[in-house]
């Protein structure tokens, strides 16, 4: 008797074909305004898989990646990542001669970092490719109006430095008319005013999703999309057409049949209230699937919604089927594209009170398995793709 191939109990499915998708459309916009699209493939590709999304986002037209600290660069490079990578966040004295010799740009936000950076860049021999970052408003990392001169300055006047790009964040962008998005504008304009009056002429890059999607004359020289790439719309309740590249299901492990009046799971928050069937399904709070939920959550089984029932444990939780007759090893689906009705990330954030970006990125756990389906190879000439101004 031949064997059955065994599913994994808890999986996350990523779908590359959904990335490439996702980042055409993006790269489309951004290329209808003469801009390059970087896309962001930070905390492991939003928990996709950064070398996966990095490699599918390069074909579907992304010249560029960024990433949050050089080690997530580094794993790029080690994963045949050759394109242009821009490093932008880092703790004092972290040892940047890997991300240099790998030849990472890096961010830079003040006077102080980039003498780090050039101490680096001189150590190992190297010039040091920087993008300066301005504080438009978001009042987060960058050098503030006051002190952007100074930096500027700087950076035009130390040896092994190479400023590729200058560059800030939005506040607002999932709010296209917000009036602090003009306010950062204008500061951003003067800053780059700055720096070509200084003898630079860096690249400018400013839009994030939101601003890729809906303001394209924000679009500058290079957009920077992150969470559009894995098809979770930046701007509440519009769709763009993006696609959820992620899934996450397990199956039916059992079935019983329960009487009513019985309490079911810990505590026993719930009873039947009338003789029903119940399916165990292996998937915890140990494995993404948030107890706070407990009461709130449902998944997708046998074609339809159904409710989990009793409370999120840390291995299992139980699911409502009526009487429905459901199949050990069905799957069961605890969100994913949503095609049907069936949950996703974006519903979950909404019950949680956060954002689906968080709940995508929180998918990657020691006990989850992760499938990439829709891989291909990356063509020599395209993983070496250049921004050009």
């Amino acid at each position: 008797m031949a064997a059955t191939a065994s599913r994994p109990r808890v999986e996350v499915v990523i779908d590359l074909d959904a990335i490439r998708h996702n980042v055409g459309i993006l790269a489309g916009c951004a290329a209808a305004s003469g801009a390059a699209t970087m896309v962001v493939v930070k905390a492991d590709g939003y928990g996709h898989g950064a070398i996966d999304v990095a490699g599918a986002a390069l074909q579907a037209g992304a010249s560029a990646l960024g990433v949050c600290s050089v080690e997530e660069a580094l794993e790029l490079r080690y994963g045949g990542i050759s394109a242009p990578v821009l490093a932008w966040l880092r703790a004092p004295g972290e040892d940047l001669a890997a991300g240099l010799a790998a030849g990472v740009e890096l961010g830079v936000y003040s006077i102080g970092q980039l003498d780090t950076v050039a101490a680096a860049a001189a150590a190992t021999g190297t010039t040091a490719r920087v993008h300066l970052k301005v504080d438009t408003g978001l009042n987060r990392g960058g050098a503030r109006p006051n002190e952007w001169p100074g930096l500027v300055r700087a950076a035009v006047a130390t040896r092994g430095i190479e400023v590729v790009a200058i560059w800030s964040h939005l506040a607002h962008a999932d709010d296209p008319g917000h009036p602090i998005i003009e306010a950062q504008v204008r500061r951003f304009d003067e800053a780059y005013q700055v720096a070509r009056d200084a003898g630079l002429r860096p690249l400018r890059h400013l839009a994030n999703s939101a601003a890729t999607l809906t303001r394209p004359d924000l679009h500058y020289d290079l957009v920077r999309p992150g969470i559009a790439v894995y098809g979770l719309s930046p701007v509440p309740g519009v769709g763009y057409h993006l696609l959820p590249a992620m899934t996450l299901r397990s199956q039916v492990a059992m079935t019983k049949r329960v009487p009513a009046g019985e309490g079911v799971s810990y505590g026993h928050v719930w009873h039947t209230d009338r003789e029903t069937t119940l399916a165990l399904v292996p998937a915890g709070y140990a494995d993404g699937v948030p107890r706070v939920l407990t009461g709130r959550l449902d998944v997708w089984l046998a074609g339809r919604r159904r409710p989990v029932v009793g409370r999120v444990c840390m291995d299992q939780v139980m699911v409502d089927c009526g009487d429905d007759t459901v199949a050990q090893g069905a799957e069961v689906l605890f969100f994913g594209t949503g095609e049907g009705g069936a949950p996703t990330a974006a519903e979950w954030a909404d019950k949680l009170g956060t954002i689906h970006y968080e709940v995508v990125a929180g998918m990657v756990r020691p006990r989850l398995t992760r499938t990439i389906r829709g891989r291909r190879p990356i063509a020599a000439g395209l993983n070496g793709a250049q921004v050009v101004r």
